[in-house]
């Protein structure tokens, strides 16, 4: 087994991907550890130790990797970007200017 590791490190396309690989594993587990900023965690963990009976929080935290009761900054996932997206799309049918911003695409004559 050490000696296909080694191989794998030998082929430079496979070496990229692998090393590409822990860099984001080690990238998501840093930003699951870095806390969310203006979080009061006195008081978050107060009030989670008043829910304990229930296993819900337990649950989504093991689903979330531990990030869940640490609130860190990637306890949210992907879910700010599609709330975001979804404004944005009511907003262009509200107003104007953002209608013709869509229009004009990335380019933006």
């Amino acid at each position: 087994m050490l000696g296909a590791f080694t191989r794998a490190f030998r082929t430079p396309d496979l070496r990229k991907k692998i090393l590409f690989t822990l860099a984001i594993i080690v990238v998501f587990r840093a930003g699951s550890v870095i806390p969310a900023p203006g979080v009061d965690y006195v008081a978050l963990h107060q009030a989670l130790d008043g829910t304990a009976d229930s296993g819900v929080y337990q649950l989504v935290n093991l689903f979330s990797g531990g990030a869940l009761l640490q609130l860190s900054i990637f306890a949210l996932g992907i879910m700010p970007y599609i709330t975001s997206s979804i404004i944005m799309q009511l907003l262009i049918v509200v107003i104007p200017r953002l209608e013709r911003l869509k229009e004009e695409g990335e380019s933006g004559n």
